[in-house]
């Protein structure tokens, strides 16, 4: 296809598939070729299509075009080139729409498939990637309109691109706070206002807010290996699970996987009102991220690279130690906690968090995980039911001087964890056991107590 040589498949989607091709004409990178010649062609087949479906995917390559040819930022994927194919040697090509795009080697979707439920290597980064690329959009004056893990690629150098810009609607309107798409877009990552909107000539309409949304669903996802913050086995219970948030008849319930500051944006991105979004723009969400040190070119985040390297080798401990959010799918938690267990050490829990130190309630979303490992991450299955709250008094046999590295919400890091005596031994599909481990962050105690056999 003109200078481009279709090699080999790579996906088949429901408007058509792509292939990997090559560049013959191999250009200068920057002048409209690709690193190593190597590209994507995206087939939109029109052969067979009822008019008003061909009609759909003209539109929908029109807008990817239009995009394409007037954003260019290196979190978003480069449009090379675009042809209509004509007189093809095979008929049902005939007419197709072919877009050549750089090649990536895969998606955010296909890392949160291999993860197995747990949280993402490098979330921060990645997140903070996809929020890069989504604040330059939106202040070109652009709604994505279906952003979700398929439409965010991954490179060979391993950095991100969102991708897939067939719904991308420009603002418009005296202030621009508006576009419209067609009625179309993933259920998993609309936002509430979405499933109510009024449908005419131009479509549905579209605002910024609803990329803003999608993206909160994302972060979950992120730390939780591809769980949706909305319950359900189909999009159908997701989709009302989500009206039912909406219209306040159910909490948000973020998972305690999610870690604090994580946690927080989410929920903000995930306010049910477009109205209350708004005051969360991707830009002033990017600002917060790169505050916090999570942006790779922010000063402060040079600074913590080395401690932030560490933290993120541990995974989600830090969040399941955390309270708030209590999650949908609770383990169970034993009212009365751990108490007296014989005349072994004992520690006090202390929660770092203030809200909680003045509750005396114990409340589930203050209760305080404790792992069955304390070398591995500390995810679903590396957590025993019983919980345990501020204040509550632990028989300690032994100390764990190498154990995950944990950090909690005021900065307090520390790898040392205590083995504890639960009061009794669970019963569950966890197996029974008699002890678990509470990190040294979560108490203010210096028992003496010996190392830990092996």
């Amino acid at each position: 296809m003109g200078r481009w040589e279709v090699t080999e498949p790579i996906a088949d989607g429901g408007w058509g598939r792509v292939y990997e091709g090559r560049d013959t004409a191999e250009a200068p990178e920057g002048e409209d070729g690709a690193a190593g010649g190597r590209v994507a062609l995206k087939f939109l087949p029109t052969s067979g299509l009822a008019p008003r479906q061909a009609e759909r995917l003209a539109e929908t390559a029109r807008r990817e075009i239009e995009f394409g040819s007037r954003a260019h930022h290196p979190r978003l994927m480069r449009l090379l080139d675009s042809a209509v194919l004509g007189d093809s040697e095979v008929p049902g090509l005939d007419g197709a729409v072919v877009l050549v795009m750089e090649r990536a080697e895969s998606s955010l979707q296909d890392l949160l498939d291999a993860a197995g439920g747990k949280p993402l290597p490098e979330a921060d980064r990645l997140l903070t990637e996809i929020l890069e690329g989504l604040a330059h959009l939106h202040r070109l004056g652009w709604v994505h309109g279906d952003l979700k893990p398929d439409n965010v690629l991954i490179m060979a150098d391993g950095s991100l691109r969102l991708s897939d810009f067939g719904l991308t609607a420009e603002l418009e309107g005296t202030r621009g706070t508006h576009g419209y798409i067609p009625p179309l877009g993933s259920p998993d990552y609309l936002p509430p206002e979405r499933w109510r909107a009024p449908l005419d000539e131009r479509g549905v309409q579209v605002r910024p807010t609803a990329d803003v949304w999608a993206l909160g669903v994302m972060i979950h996802q992120v730390f939780t290996g591809g769980t949706s913050p909305f319950p359900g086995a189909t999009f159908t219970s997701r989709a009302s699970a989500v009206q039912e948030y909406a219209e306040g008849r159910a909490p948000l319930r973020l998972h305690v996987v999610v870690p604090e500051f994580w946690r927080a944006l989410a929920a903000d991105c995930l306010l049910p009102a477009h109205t209350e979004r708004a005051a969360h723009t991707s830009e002033s969400l990017l600002e917060r991220v790169r505050a916090a040190g999570h942006g790779d070119d922010h000063p402060v985040a040079r600074q913590r690279s080395g401690r932030r390297a560490a933290a993120l080798a541990a995974g989600a401990a830090v969040a399941l130690l955390g309270a708030g959010g209590a999650a949908w799918w609770q383990w169970g938690y034993s009212e009365g906690g751990v108490g007296r267990t014989g005349q072994l050490a004992r520690l006090s829990v202390y929660n770092a968090d203030t809200k909680c130190r003045a509750r005396t309630d114990r409340h589930p979303t203050c209760s305080l995980g404790l792992a069955i490992d304390p070398t591995a991450p500390y995810v679903l299955d590396n957590v025993v039911q019983t919980r345990v709250w501020h204040g509550d008094a632990l028989a300690v046999e032994c100390a764990q001087e190498r154990g995950v590295p944990i950090t909690d919400e005021v900065g307090v890091r520390s790898s040392r964890w205590y083995r504890i005596r639960l009061p009794a031994a669970e019963k569950g599909p966890k197996s029974e056991r008699t002890t678990a481990w509470l990190p040294e962050v979560r108490t203010r105690s210096h028992p003496a107590v010996p190392a830990c056999a092996g």
